[in-house]
């Protein structure tokens, strides 16, 4: 009789090996948890600082390109085909505005670039470095007001600034080029090209 009672102390471990269970799959659970916050969280809060801070930096440039009535970044293809302004690779500082009216359109272009750019620059547009003239500021100020660039002031120096013309018969452009070399390695280029419709 007595060999067939059940042990006392057997259903009285279950429940304890259950919690004990149950604890085990709470806390690998919970550690799995702050294991997928911390891959997500840490990766996403530095995009939000990331891209914070480009937005800032964006805003910032188009501001001043803005201030002079400048669009930041490239123009069009087409605008670039139709003014025959080819911005050469390596560039940066690029800026560009439009104008239209019933008589003449214009396009406004600022790019920075290499000596190797600028020659490739100015034999795409038909002339050569031989042709730009040391002192000689070709764009007009009705222009430059438009863009605010300054020639002149803190900084410049004589022989800094070479310009030229370069006239076409219609309804080809023609184009006005200003480049500084006051950066010895990377000279500055401004382009205004003027188009008859």
């Amino acid at each position: 009789m007595t060999g067939s009672l059940p042990q006392q102390g057997g259903p009285a471990e279950e429940p304890d090996a259950q919690a004990e269970d149950r604890a085990h799959v709470i806390r690998r659970r919970a550690f799995t948890l702050l294991i997928i916050v911390l891959l997500i969280g840490i990766p996403a809060g530095y995009l939000v600082i990331s891209a914070n801070q480009s937005r800032n930096s964006g805003k910032e440039k188009e501001e001043k390109y803005s201030a002079r009535g400048l669009t930041e970044g490239w123009p069009s293809k087409v605008q670039r085909r139709l003014y025959q302004v080819p911005i050469p690779h390596p560039a940066n500082q690029v800026a560009w505005y439009e104008t239209n009216n019933w008589r003449t359109s214009r396009l406004y272009v600022q790019f920075q670039t290499t000596h190797a750019g600028l020659d490739a620059f100015l034999k795409e547009i038909g002339v050569s470095r031989g042709q730009l003239n040391k002192g000689s500021i070709t764009i007009g100020a009705r222009d430059r007001n438009v863009t605010r660039w300054k020639f002149a002031g803190p900084g410049a120096r004589p022989g800094t600034y070479w310009g030229l013309v370069h006239e076409q018969k219609d309804p080809r452009p023609t184009q006005q080029v200003v480049v500084n070399t006051g950066n010895p390695t990377y000279p500055m280029v401004y382009v205004v090209s003027r188009v008859v419709p």
